[in-house]
């Protein structure tokens, strides 16, 4: 049995449900990002009803429909895109969902676009531009580092998007060393 979770988002997420699970004394085969994989086992109508609930109380929700399924497993695909140094660089966004998701871009797009209110474009540069809030802040690369890692063509086109998204340049936000400017990736 799977379980496809919204709002899973990063490492801590899946350490959060895998917890929930324990203390509920259920042993999945595997916790990722959006998942839990529970291996031949089939929860009950109350052992789901528990842990629905418990996930709610903690911010995470349960994807019911294919098109949520979708939507979330987008989401899913660009923040592990965006959290992998090496695989920027040379990525163009529409093909790699494509594959993955085994559904034609303009299909995703639309449908995340009219569910999500953004387009995935979008919700990929508000995700590079967390990824660099936060880069910043650890303060161990150079702008151009980081431009790099998250696949800019230069500083210019990095900082001009910083600006746009954020109303100020990244070297004023490494100024001010984040200032409660950084959003929880499900937030963004």
């Amino acid at each position: 049995m799977k379980i496809l979770i919204k709002n899973m988002v990063c490492d801590r997420c899946t350490l959060v449900i895998r917890n929930v699970l324990r203390d509920l004394d259920i042993d999945p085969v595997a916790v990722r990002l959006g998942e839990v994989d529970l291996g031949d086992r089939v929860l009950n109508d109350a052992e789901f009803a528990e842990f629905r609930e418990t996930i709610e109380a903690l911010g995470f929700g349960l994807v019911n429909d294919r098109k949520s399924q979708l939507i979330e497993n987008t989401k899913k695909t660009i923040i592990e895109l965006v959290h992998d140094a090496d695989g920027m660089a040379k990525v163009k966004i529409s093909e790699l969902l494509s594959e993955r998701l085994f559904h034609d871009y303009t299909y995703l797009s639309n449908l995340f676009s009219s569910v999500e209110g953004v387009t995935i474009e979008q919700y990929f540069i508000n995700q590079k531009i967390e990824k660099a809030k936060e880069l910043l802040v650890y303060d161990e690369l150079t702008l151009t580092e980081i431009a790099f890692r998250l696949g800019y063509s230069s500083v210019a086109h990095l900082s001009r998007q910083f600006k746009k998204v954020t109303g100020q340049t990244p070297s004023a936000f490494k100024t001010l060393r984040d200032g409660g400017m950084r959003k929880p990736l499900d937030k963004v």
